[in-house]
């Protein structure tokens, strides 16, 4: 789906350092495949609705890991399999499904949701069954606050936009105005955008909220237009984010415009076409990254899959992994789960390098930050050398 700029020779060249990564994360288990009762993780998260895409984007991740985890004894000798339930990432179906993950006592640890108010209005029912969440796409600053049974590895938005601000500033715009989704993910990113930019000697000279089921954003468009900003700055889902552009781009507004990284899908192009050339945007994943990890993951999900992955395949991958290092350490108990999510200390990740999780915030420590801009249809690198997020 995606272009890496990196020639069949980069490769290549990487395919003998993987190989040696990929010894090393497996430790080449002498381990029969798993069989027997499966292991279970809940999954809830879009398959249907507008953001179906990040649902399909989450299983091929899951189901690699799977391959990987399984074939190498799985948990203690079982398989670990999931139950997807689809929320369409909604917080009234959310709910529905925390309560049925937490009666079914095959499920030992939960993923999800995809967005953070769906994930949010969930999370009082794992905490009080004393199931964790591991909301791994979750970066509201507060999710983690939900309670000792609430991790993510997900980089916060106090963490992302920051980095956001630096991608905009890096390229010359002072004078910035934002389009937010008017959600608590939305409306907390961009509170954080404004002071992060700033800070920076940038200035937010106008903020739009949307409703995430608006389809008509010219109006607005006109309104910021006006106020004459050398950029737009999205925080936007894939969707929404294709829609605003290309409205943008039809109703004659060439500005520069900076995406949050949600818009980082295949869908961002489907749905926008042309208008989305020239699109900024960061991720902490990105299939060119030359590290010796990454490469190994590309080239095991190419074979799988038979295009190269993007973000939220590996979201879903890393996530896969994390849930069975805690199952692994601290059994098939529930409360033991959560137990060992803090003794956790870098768990192979594709996303991180290396996992370790604060066992302050629940979150794990540091994330890679790589800028990417949208040329002919396709990501590719703008440049930038991958940043960390402070903590």
């Amino acid at each position: 789906m995606y272009a890496s700029r990196f020639s069949a020779l980069h490769r290549r060249l990487f395919t003998l350092a993987g190989a040696v990564i990929a010894f090393s994360l497996s430790a080449v288990s002498s381990a029969a495949p798993a069989s027997g009762e499966p292991v279970f993780f809940g999954v809830s998260g879009p398959l249907t609705g507008p953001n179906a895409q990040y649902g399909a984007q989450w299983k091929a991740g899951f189901d690699l890991a799977l391959d990987e985890i399984n074939r190498d004894g799985g948990i203690d000798g079982h398989p670990l399999q999931y139950v997807f339930e689809d929320s369409q990432s909604d917080p009234r179906q959310a709910v529905a499904i925390a309560q049925k993950f937490v009666d079914d006592k095959r499920i030992l640890i939960e993923l999800g949701d995809f967005s953070s108010p769906a994930s949010m209005a969930a999370s009082p029912i794992y905490q009080r069954a004393g199931l964790v969440q591991l909301g791994f796409t979750n970066s509201h600053p507060d999710f983690t606050k939900g309670g000792d049974f609430i991790w993510s590895p997900s980089v916060s938005q106090a963490d992302a936009q920051p980095l956001l601000a630096d991608l905009a500033v890096k390229q010359g715009f002072r004078r910035v105005a934002v389009l937010f989704q008017n959600t608590d993910w939305g409306r907390a990113s961009k509170d954080v955008f404004v002071k992060a930019a700033a800070a920076r000697g940038a200035q937010v000279i106008a903020t739009e909220g949307y409703q995430p089921t608006d389809k008509d954003f010219r109006a607005t468009l006109l309104r910021v237009r006006d106020t004459k900003p050398d950029a737009l700055v999205l925080i936007s889902y894939y969707s929404d984010g294709a829609q605003i552009v290309r409205q943008a781009r039809t109703g004659g507004i060439t500005l520069p415009i900076v995406a949050a990284s949600s818009v980082y899908s295949p869908k961002f192009m489907e749905l926008g076409g042309d208008a989305v050339n020239g699109v900024t945007t960061n991720t902490s994943f990105f299939p060119g990254d030359r590290s010796p990890e990454v490469q190994r993951f590309v080239r095991d999900f190419e074979a799988k899959y038979h295009h190269e992955p993007d973000a939220f395949n590996a979201f879903a991958y890393d996530a896969t992994i994390i849930a069975a290092y805690a199952l692994r350490t601290g059994g098939l108990d529930r409360r033991g789960v959560r137990d060992a999510l803090p003794r956790l200390h870098d768990v192979p990740s594709v996303v991180f390098g290396k996992a370790t999780f604060d066992p302050a915030t629940r979150r794990v420590i540091g994330v890679k930050s790589v800028n990417l801009v949208v040329e002919n249809g396709q990501w590719a690198l703008l440049g930038s050398k991958p940043a960390l997020a402070a903590r």
